[in-house]
């Protein structure tokens, strides 16, 4: 009898210390990759120049058919929301480390990867497509890797006027004859140097379920989203038809079209900021 208690004893002995074991080795924090996939639909975007025989060519619902030689965008002040409901968020006030430029011509940038995110089960993901109006200045000092990123030479996502950053930048060509296709957006400001108020606020906060929960610890998940440039053109609240043109509702160059045409681009591909917080985002799926 004392022999089975003490053997039982020291069963129990060695389950706890193979048990604490476990929890000491289990990691605090790993990685997680954002992968974006830019796609017509369910076709993902080739590039290619006003005579290309491989570029990726949509037709709008307005029937316009158009092609992109260059896709950018920003993605900044990103949130994982735990299964609890918690929010955890990522350098949310550090461009440096917490942004980055989605450039299709640049594999490399199609995978973001945030690093030390905390062990647990994530259900959601917050995104912001652009820069928040607080941070949305052309800032050297604070955050010059940022900087050196958004002005390099193949990204160029600075506002020529220099009070903040372009958001988005989509260039190519549209209908038989190829004419430019030039979209820009970004947040404006107005009045005059020195005392800049806000203008149109061109940030969109976008919210992604998850199918199924990021498993954070000893895995590092990858969550693979979508961003659908059919809508564009063909969004959920605009149907647009680009022209070439002065007038004020000519909006195929950015030197033309107007902050009103341009919201109508941004509430397509970002969502109005209201009723609609996905835009051209989904999740595809996530990888643990």
């Amino acid at each position: 009898m004392k022999n089975l208690k003490k053997y039982l004893l020291l069963s129990a002995v060695s389950l706890a210390f193979v048990s604490c074991s476990s929890d000491d080795d289990a990691p605090v924090a790993n990685n997680v990759t954002l992968s974006f996939k830019n796609t017509f639909g369910d076709t993902e975007i080739v590039l290619g120049g006003a005579t290309s025989s491989t570029a990726s060519v949509n037709t709008s619902d307005a029937g316009q058919v158009h092609r992109f030689s260059e896709l950018k965008y920003v993605i900044s002040n990103i949130r994982l929301v735990k299964a609890d409901g918690t929010e955890v968020p990522y350098n949310v006030n550090d461009l440096d480390k917490g942004a980055t430029v989605v450039n299709h011509a640049n594999p490399s940038t199609l995978n973001y990867v945030m690093s030390n995110i905390p062990t647990g089960e994530y259900k959601q993901i917050k995104l912001g497509l652009g820069v928040r109006s607080d941070l949305n200045t052309l800032d050297q000092t604070r955050f010059p890797n940022f900087y050196a990123t958004a002005g390099a030479n193949d990204t160029e996502m600075m506002w020529e006027w220099g009070t903040g950053y372009r958001f988005t930048k989509i260039e190519g060509f549209y209908d038989t004859d190829n004419k430019q296709m030039s979209i820009h957006t970004g947040s404006t400001v107005e009045g005059s140097e020195g005392s800049y108020t806000q203008g149109v606020d061109a940030y969109r906060n976008i919210v992604l379920d998850l199918p199924q929960n990021a498993v954070v610890g000893s895995k590092a998940p990858k969550i693979n989203i979508k961003a659908d440039f059919d809508k564009l053109l063909s969004g959920a609240y605009n149907t647009i038809t680009l022209s070439t043109g002065t007038g004020m509702g000519d909006n195929a160059t950015p030197n033309i079209h107007t902050a009103v045409q341009m919201v109508k681009f941004v509430d397509n591909i970002g969502g109005n900021g209201t009723t609609d917080n996905k835009g051209m985002f989904s999740v595809l799926n996530v990888e643990n």
